[in-house]
C-alpha cells in the first residue's frame, strides 16, 4: 500500500510535523529521506528493509558504496545523499567544538568522534588540536591501516602540532572490531606520543578508542 493510502496521523512527514523529529521510528525517520520506494514495496517497507540487511542507522550510514548500491531501490544517488547527511552532521557538531571550550561539551566530541570513525573499514588515527583555552583548532586523519608503534610516528604527530600552533591535542582511533578495549600497543602509543609531546609542552588531553556503538576514554580509566 502507497504511504499516500494511510490514514494522515500514520504518514511520516505529517507524523513529524504534528509531533517532532525525535518522536519518529529510525525506520520513518529514514522513510522520510528515501522519500520513494520501489515497485511493490512503499519507502517505509524499503528503509526498514535497509535497515535490517545492515543492522542499524550506523552501519548503513557507513556502508561503502557497492554495499548499499547492491539493496535494491538503493544507487549512486541515494548512497550520495546518505554521505553528504553524515558530513553535514559532523560539520555541524565541528562549528559547535570550534565555538566553545571541548572539555565543556564531552559529549559534542564523542558524537563528533563517532561520527568520523565509528564502523570503518579500517582503523584511523586522528588528532584534534586545541588553543590554549580548549577550542578546537583543527582535526586531522593522521594515519590509517594496522595502527602500532612501528606505523604511528611521533615525529610526523609533532610536525602537525606545531603547525597548528596547538598547546593541548585529543587523540582518537578506531577499532575494526568494534571493541574499545585498549590492546597493550595502544597504551604503549599512548605513553610514547605524551611524552613526546611533553617535550614542547603540548598537553595530550586523552585518546579515544572508537567501537561500533561505544567510546573509551584514556583520560577516564586513569591511562593518560
Amino acid at each position: 500500500m502507497a504511504i499516500t493510502d494511510w490514514p494522515t496521523h500514520e504518514r511520516p512527514r505529517e507524523k513529524l510535523l504534528k509531533l517532532g523529529a525525535k518522536n519518529l521510528s529510525d525506520t520513518e525517520l529514514l522513510a522520510i529521506f528515501l522519500r520513494t520506494g520501489t515497485t511493490g514495496r512503499n519507502a517505509v517497507e524499503l528503509a526498514r528493509n535497509l535497515l535490517t540487511h545492515f543492522g542499524g542507522l550506523s552501519n548503513l550510514f557507513s556502508a561503502d558504496k557497492a554495499a548499499l548500491c547492491n539493496v535494491q531501490g538503493v544507487g549512486i544517488a541515494k548512497y550520495t545523499q546518505l554521505q553528504a547527511i553524515l558530513e553535514i552532521a559532523r560539520r555541524t557538531i565541528c562549528e559547535k567544538l570550534e565555538r566553545g571550550c571541548m572539555m565543556n561539551t564531552p559529549q559534542l566530541v564523542r558524537d563528533f568522534l563517532h561520527l568520523s570513525l565509528a564502523n570503518k573499514q579500517h582503523e584511523i588515527f586522528m588528532a584534534i588540536f586545541l588553543d590554549a583555552k580548549h577550542h578546537m583548532i583543527a582535526t586531522e586523519e593522521l594515519f590509517t591501516g594496522t595502527l602500532t608503534q612501528a606505523s604511528v610516528y611521533p615525529r610526523e604527530v609533532i610536525k602537525r602540532a606545531l603547525y597548528h600552533n596547538a598547546a593541548a591535542i585529543i587523540f582518537a582511533h578506531n577499532h575494526t572490531s568494534g571493541s574499545t578495549e585498549p590492546s597493550q600497543a595502544d597504551k604503549a602509543l599512548t605513553h610514547i606520543l605524551k611524552k613526546a609531546l611533553d617535550l614542547i609542552d603540548i598537553k595530550v588531553l586523552d585518546h579515544f578508542i572508537i567501537g561500533n556503538n561505544e567510546i573509551m576514554s584514556f583520560a577516564e580509566h586513569n591511562l593518560i
